[in-house]
C-alpha cells in the first residue's frame, strides 16, 4: 500500500513539475512572439495576449499547491508505514533545499505578477480599445509592466528548470 501511495503522488507531483515548467516557457514563447510587433498597441491582438497569461493564473496557481503539497506528503507516507522519516544522503538533503527554495522562490513571482503586475496591467488595458488612440505615455506604462512581467516569468522559468533538475538527485542513495 505504501508504494502504490508513493507513486500516486509521485505521479501528481510530477504532472505538477511538468505544468509548472511549462507555464512560464509557453508564457514566454506568445511574449516573444508578441514583441515583434513592437512597443504599440494593437488591440485584439494584446486583448488575446492578455487573456491568455492571465487565464493560466489558476492553472499556477493550482501547480505550484499540488506540487508542494505533494512534495510534502511523499515523506510523511513514508513516515506513516515505518515511523520515521527516510534518510536521505547529503546529495538529496542538499538537492531537497534548493528545491524548496526555488518553488518558495517561484511562489513569490507568482505572488507579485498574480496580484501586483497583473492588475496594473488589467487597469491600464480596460481604457484600450479598438477605436482609441490611448496616450503614449499610458501605452509606455502599459509596455513596462509587460517587459517586468515577462523579466520574472522567465526568472520563474530558470527556478522550475532547477526545481525539475534538484528532483532526479532527491532520490540519490549514495
Amino acid at each position: 500500500m505504501e508504494n502504490l501511495i508513493h507513486t500516486l503522488l509521485l505521479a501528481l507531483h510530477n504532472i505538477a513539475l511538468v505544468g509548472c515548467a511549462a507555464a512560464p516557457f509557453y508564457n514566454r514563447n506568445l511574449v516573444k512572439s508578441r514583441s515583434q510587433y513592437g512597443p504599440k498597441l494593437i488591440y485584439e491582438l494584446d486583448k488575446v495576449v492578455e487573456d491568455t497569461l492571465q487565464g493560466n493564473v489558476p492553472y499556477c496557481i493550482t501547480f505550484i499547491i499540488v506540487l508542494f503539497f505533494t512534495g510534502m506528503a511523499m515523506p510523511f507516507n513514508h513516515y506513516l508505514f515505518h515511523g520515521a522519516f527516510k534518510e536521505l544522503s547529503s546529495v538529496a538533503t542538499i538537492a531537497l533545499i534548493i528545491k524548496l527554495l526555488s518553488v518558495f522562490a517561484m511562489f513569490l513571482i507568482m505572488i507579485v505578477i498574480f496580484f501586483k503586475i497583473n492588475p496594473a496591467i488589467n487597469k491600464i488595458f480596460k481604457g484600450f480599445s479598438k477605436e482609441a488612440n490611448p496616450e503614449p505615455q499610458i501605452i509606455t506604462g502599459f509596455f513596462k509592466l509587460r517587459f517586468r512581467r515577462k523579466k520574472l516569468c522567465e526568472i520563474c522559468l530558470v527556478f522550475a528548470v532547477i526545481v525539475l533538475v534538484s528532483s532526479a538527485f532527491i532520490s540519490f542513495t549514495y
